[in-house]
């Protein structure tokens, strides 16, 4: 759903990556800092509770996937490495925003404030896991020649909400925010992970030859 969104922000972060181009810098660079960035302010700051200045660091790196998509276009430096180094450190980025999460869900300060946090330490793991899947299923689709770009639940998707909503929920103090998400994306993922088995099972019965 988000994904309509891409075209605006790459036009915002344009005049960035064009002064980086000039600068000499290579998008795969972007894509190292941007990883590291988004996995220090997660890992570091959603443990502590620190929860709307975890996410103001981890969204000033976020936008490094469309810098770096946009100064490997203008310079022609588009390549399958490119697009695999890129692919391979989102998972990372995604599973320390969750994990960040995780293990605050693990530190007395959860305990104090929910009385027993294993709950959302559980969906916190669940929408790892589940986001880790749908990658996976999307990724090995391809891989046999096949789609499966569906679902309620897409990586931006779920991104921007556990973003948006972990910074409101530390900014207003109000962690039910933080949680109902947690609930909502659990869902949602899992009800995503099903929609693209079903996608690929249809292709592949549908063409069997998809299979060899």
């Amino acid at each position: 759903m988000l994904e309509r969104f891409r075209q605006f922000w790459t036009n915002v972060w344009a005049p960035l990556g064009d002064l980086l181009l000039r600068l000499g810098v290579k998008p795969d660079w972007v894509t190292w800092v941007g990883t590291i960035g988004v996995c220090s302010g997660a890992l570091i700051f959603f443990p502590r509770g620190e929860f709307f200045i975890g996410v103001l660091v981890v969204t000033a790196f976020v936008f490094s996937d469309i810098i770096d998509g946009y100064m490997a276009r203008k310079s022609g430096q588009s390549s399958k490495w490119g697009a695999f180094l890129d692919s391979t450190l989102d998972r990372f980025g995604d599973a320390a925003v969750f994990g960040g999460l995780l293990l605050y869900y693990t530190t007395s300060d959860a305990e104090a404030d929910l009385g027993d946090p294993r709950i959302y330490l559980y969906l916190s793991l669940a929408c790892l896991v589940l986001g880790a899947v749908t990658s996976y299923e999307r990724a090995r689709a391809e891989s046999l020649g096949m789609t499966a770009k569906v679902g309620i639940a897409e990586r931006s998707d779920r991104l921007v909400a556990i973003l948006v909503m972990t910074g409101f929920s530390g900014l207003f103090d109000a962690p039910f925010l933080r949680e109902i998400t947690l609930w909502a994306l659990a869902a949602a993922s899992a009800v995503t992970v099903v929609q693209r088995m079903v996608t690929v099972h249809r292709q592949a019965v549908a063409d069997p030859g998809l299979d060899s």
